[in-house]
């Protein structure tokens, strides 16, 4: 029976991470981690074009789990991880996607779980901001209709204290206010009210929220 890992190994892990997070930065000028992020950032997987910037925030985490967090960026693309958000991966696979000269902000204490986010112009998410495992943020059609209805693309905004649920989909031009939660499966295709719970394809509002700023 294997007993519980040894201090000093624990350290060496660490350490080997931390050193290969310095080679990662210095491969890719775009890439900036805050030394106080997780060591844990090594083991994500990094396409990173020429002229993209990813920011990791102070205090950032993820599990060491090889390749289950992804970042693809394309250029000019710019994606920044807020001050203390988890980006969760013992759950699921995470994507964040940043198509040319699109930028995706995750604000300060956020908890992704698993999720799919894609910007193509904008996605921008406030403070801690929870997103369930298999959920879906884009911020474009992803692909023209036909040749007389190109592909649109329209700004994602998510507002502080937010809650998306699992498997849902948030789809392009969509707003969703401060405290507003977004049930399972939900597919929001409209703005979401401040405080307002929204379930249902399409997503309908159901109920009101209360200040949800002291919850876990």
């Amino acid at each position: 029976m294997l007993g519980p890992p040894r201090p000093w190994l624990l350290r060496a892990v660490q350490a080997w991470d931390r050193t290969r997070l310095h080679l990662l930065c210095a491969r890719h000028p775009g890439l900036e981690v805050h030394p106080s992020a997780s060591a844990s950032f090594s083991t994500a997987r990094y396409v990173l074009a020429p002229g993209s910037h990813l920011r990791i925030g102070a205090r950032a985490v993820t599990e060491r789990l090889p390749g289950r967090l992804q970042f693809h960026l394309y250029p000019g693309a710019r994606v920044e991880i807020g001050e203390g958000t988890w980006l969760r991966t013992e759950v699921g696979d995470l994507h964040v996607v940043a198509f040319e000269g699109a930028t995706l902000r995750i604000g300060p204490e956020c908890l992704v779980n698993g999720a799919h986010l894609s910007a193509k112009g904008e996605v921008s998410i406030g403070r801690r901001v929870q997103i369930g495992v298999g959920t879906r943020v884009f911020d474009a059609d992803q692909h023209d209709l036909d040749a007389e209805h190109p592909e649109r693309v329209e700004p994602v905004r998510i507002g502080d204290y937010a809650w998306i649920a699992s498997d849902a989909t948030v789809l392009r031009g969509v707003t969703i206010g401060e405290h507003a939660v977004v049930g399972t499966r939900s597919v929001v295709t409209r703005d979401v009210p401040p405080h307002t719970l929204v379930v249902g394809v399409p997503a309908a509002p159901l109920g009101k929220v209360g200040d949800r700023s002291a919850t876990r």
